[in-house]
């Protein structure tokens, strides 16, 4: 990309300009990323409808703010794809593609919270309220960084600016990276403690849905779409690092790869078995409250029927 095509975004053209002055050295290719754009699409349809009717609404904030950044970011590329030298199309692309992922994320973090409830917040180093507030935390303070970066970055007209916001960018995405590895580090050692101890160290409440076999596939599709965002954010490290001269960042070929299927493939498996559906019911049932030995002294689960009697009212996520 030219240092100075932010000096003449109107003025540079295919026919006017060199390609290599251009956001992007390439054209994007336009089959590829329709494809990608109408497959987002259609997930973010389904998950509106999914969350809708189990009511998992914490879920699907994520999912669909994520989902619709995903929209968004292909927008831009296909516009790419008729004007490399489109300075709001690269915008379009760039930043909705480096945000998205961290919305999805979040829905991840939610549902281990519940997880952990289901099996019995006493069997885990952290609460289930913890997990939630330590992550969506680490997440926001990730989505500010990834925000501040790549405005400045694509905004600056100033080289050491433009750097300084590259830098800003790789870090939030690298504080990301971390998050993620600590959460899955977590829930491992929670995985581990769950084998090792007997059933009867196990909230009681919940014993029907451990040996459903829906909810413990929801934990395996779960695993898979959280080990499928770390590789996206991983990639995305890697691409930026370099600025967005480097090497990776102008290869479509391993963008089209690592960006794109590895969010879809994400979202599908969290699609198939959708975390209202895993739960048969008692999504809200498994949900924390900040006074959390009352909710579970008051809440009755009832297995014909599988409804939820509670006296109180309790604030879910």
């Amino acid at each position: 990309m030219a240092q100075n095509v932010t000096d003449m975004p109107d003025v540079c053209t295919i026919q006017t300009c060199p390609l290599e002055w251009a956001y992007l050295d390439y054209f994007p290719t336009y089959a590829g990323n329709l494809a990608y754009l109408v497959i987002f699409a259609l997930l973010l349809v389904l998950q509106t409808g999914l969350g809708v009717w189990y009511r998992t609404w914490g879920f699907l904030v994520g999912m669909f703010c994520g989902l619709l950044l995903e929209v968004l970011g292909y927008v831009g590329r296909l516009k790419l794809n008729k004007n490399p030298f489109e300075f709001d199309a690269f915008l379009l692309y760039l930043i909705p593609l480096t945000l998205g992922p961290a919305f999805l994320a979040a829905s991840i973090y939610l549902c281990l919270a519940r997880i952990v409830t289901v099996y019995g917040a006493n069997l885990s180093r952290l609460r289930p309220r913890t997990y939630t507030i330590v992550f969506i935390t680490c997440d926001f303070l990730s989505l500010v960084l990834q925000s501040v970066g790549g405005a400045l970055a694509a905004t600056s007209e100033i080289d050491a600016d433009g750097d300084t916001g590259v830098h800003i960018m790789v870090a939030g995405l690298a504080f990301q990276v971390f998050s993620l590895l600590l959460f899955m580090a977590l829930w491992a050692e929670f995985v581990w403690t769950v084998r090792r101890v007997q059933d009867g160290r196990k909230d009681q409440r919940f014993g029907w849905l451990r040996s459903s076999f829906k909810f413990k596939a929801f934990q395996y599709s779960l695993w898979a779409a959280a080990i499928f965002i770390f590789i996206r954010s991983v990639f995305r490290v890697a691409e930026l690092q370099e600025g967005f001269d480097g090497p990776i960042m102008q290869n479509e070929a391993v963008f089209m790869v690592l960006e794109g299927p590895m969010v879809i493939l994400a979202t599908l498996v969290l699609s198939v078995l959708h975390p209202g559906f895993a739960f048969s019911g008692s999504w809200h049932a498994a949900t924390w409250t900040f006074r959390q030995k009352k909710h579970n002294d008051a809440m009755a689960l009832r297995r014909d029927g599988l409804e939820i009697r509670s006296p109180l009212k309790s604030s879910q996520v």
